[in-house]
């Protein structure tokens, strides 16, 4: 079975917690780590990002095995009333086999059809050449610098996508 791409629930909390705890250390090769708080505090933050979903704030996605291991985390910020910023994480026993790039796409149709997006953003280093060629083979276009704020005190480079012409490769 392939992985599904599930809408984030509460009962996905244990499964996050231990995908979170279990990539920690190949994360922070690339993306700022989360600090002891937030494992700390994994409950609270969990509680938070479904609010924030209920809320319209944005939309949480989790990429779900068939044994319910959960292999990634593909998140919607909703920035303006038709943009929103794309997050996302992979386990690094997935890494490299085109799962987050399949699920990016599947996101983009999601942003486009389930919340009313047209356009997509993503920023990400100028070190974490994978998460750049995810976005590319997703169709995002390079648009401009990132300012280092956006991504964990790194220089990068935003990535745009206009979902609603049916972008999206």
């Amino acid at each position: 079975m392939v992985p599904e791409l599930q809408p984030l629930r509460a009962d996905h909390a244990d499964a996050i917690l231990a995908f979170e705890t279990r990539n920690r250390a190949y994360f922070a090769a690339s993306i700022s780590d989360r600090g002891d708080a937030f494992f700390e505090h994994f409950t609270e933050w969990h509680n938070a990002r479904l609010a924030e979903q209920e809320s319209g704030l944005g939309a949480y996605y989790v990429l779900v095995a068939e044994d319910g291991t959960v292999l990634g985390r593909f998140n919607l910020v909703f920035a303006d009333d038709d943009v929103a910023v794309l997050g996302y994480r992979v386990a690094q026993d997935v890494a490299g086999r085109g799962v987050a790039t399949a699920a990016v796409r599947d996101l983009c149709g999601f942003a486009a059809s389930r919340h009313r997006v047209r356009t997509l953003r993503a920023a990400t280093s100028r070190g974490n050449a994978a998460s750049q060629r995810v976005l590319l083979k997703a169709g995002f276009v390079p648009v401009g610098p990132a300012d280092p704020a956006d991504i964990g005190g790194k220089e990068g480079t935003w990535y745009e996508l206009n979902v609603a012409a049916g972008g999206g490769a």
